[in-house]
């Protein structure tokens, strides 16, 4: 019986040992797998073709007719082909036709309003809303140069008839500090003359070497980029608009042989068969590129000046 005891006892012994190394293990592959931290893939950003957004729709009814009206423009100054001594250049436009109460202004409350864009060489664009104030471009380097404008609506849609888009070319002698930004008299950045610091520069993609204004010949197809600019936060940054000048060219979708084709972060190219805006939904936050180039018949990318090829950075706060 003695004996009988002892090994029972001494099973009971080994099994509690089993047991507890058992336990023991268990509590540490529990830990390890706590200790584990799920990785999620980074998401994906998918793009589509959406319609207009219900709120610019709204906006336009409220406008009443303004949104066909026919703004023409006429570049006053800089004058055609003018040599202009030091770096200060005055812009002076003259707004005429059949407006139906169209004028550039900035509403106050909020910020928002018609408005001109003001292109110089192949930078983004900056606005220019009321045509009886001074509008100067300040530190223009040495050089040729090119300067286009168009009239916008609220939410920098182009008017796209006969007459709104106008271009000249001047020359700057005597120019400004090739190492400083080009600005507006309102300390708007217009150009980067750096283009080694240019990303560090501006957030709203004014990264682009200098251009020279006399490359581009004003009778040829013209494609001038506009949206999408800058940054876009909250409510703005879905759907984001794509817009364009066209000049000298006609779209497959309205009669003619060229397109526009867009890449967006060097992503599958699309095409626009029509020259209107188009809105892309999908955006997830962060730095984007936008990339428009002008195709010509045999889907050839076209050349006047480096311009019909255009890439601008927007960033995305959502």
């Amino acid at each position: 019986m003695k004996r009988h005891k002892k090994l029972l006892l001494l099973f009971l012994a080994l099994a509690a040992g089993v047991f507890a190394l058992a336990c023991a293990g268990g509590s540490r592959d529990n830990a390890n797998t706590t200790a584990l931290t799920t990785v999620s893939p980074p998401p994906v950003q998918v793009l589509s073709l959406v319609p207009r957004p219900q709120n610019i729709v709204d906006l336009m009814k409220q406008r009443g007719e303004q949104d066909q009206a026919k703004p023409l423009l006429r570049i006053i100054s800089p004058a055609k082909d003018a040599v202009i001594n030091g770096s200060t250049v005055a812009v002076k436009l003259d707004l005429a036709g059949d407006l139906k109460g169209y004028q550039p202004h900035k509403d106050p409350a909020t910020g928002k309003g018609n408005h001109i864009h003001v292109i110089l060489d192949n930078q983004p664009y900056e606005a220019y809303y009321e045509l009886g104030q001074p509008f100067e471009l300040r530190n223009v380097v040495a050089g040729n140069h090119t300067l286009r404008v168009f009239p916008s609506r609220p939410w920098h849609e182009s008017y796209k008839n006969d007459g709104a888009f106008q271009m000249v070319t001047f020359t700057v002698k005597g120019g400004g500090d090739a190492t400083k930004p080009t600005t507006t008299n309102t300390g708007q950045t217009m150009a980067n003359n750096n283009t080694a610091a240019s990303a560090k520069l501006s957030p709203e993609g004014k990264e682009m070497p200098a251009s020279k204004g006399g490359d581009v010949d004003p009778k040829k197809p013209l494609l001038t980029y506009s949206r999408p600019k800058g940054e876009y936060k909250g409510a703005d940054a879905d759907p984001i608009m794509i817009d364009f000048w066209l000049s000298n060219a006609k779209l497959k979708g309205d009669g003619g042989e060229y397109q526009v084709r867009y890449v967006i972060d060097d992503d599958n190219p699309r095409m626009i068969d029509k020259w209107e805006p188009i809105w892309l939904s999908g955006w997830i936050s962060g730095k984007h590129t936008v990339r428009l180039e002008l195709l010509d018949k045999d889907g050839k990318p076209t050349d006047n000046g480096c311009y019909n090829t255009t890439t601008r950075e927007i960033t995305v706060a959502r």
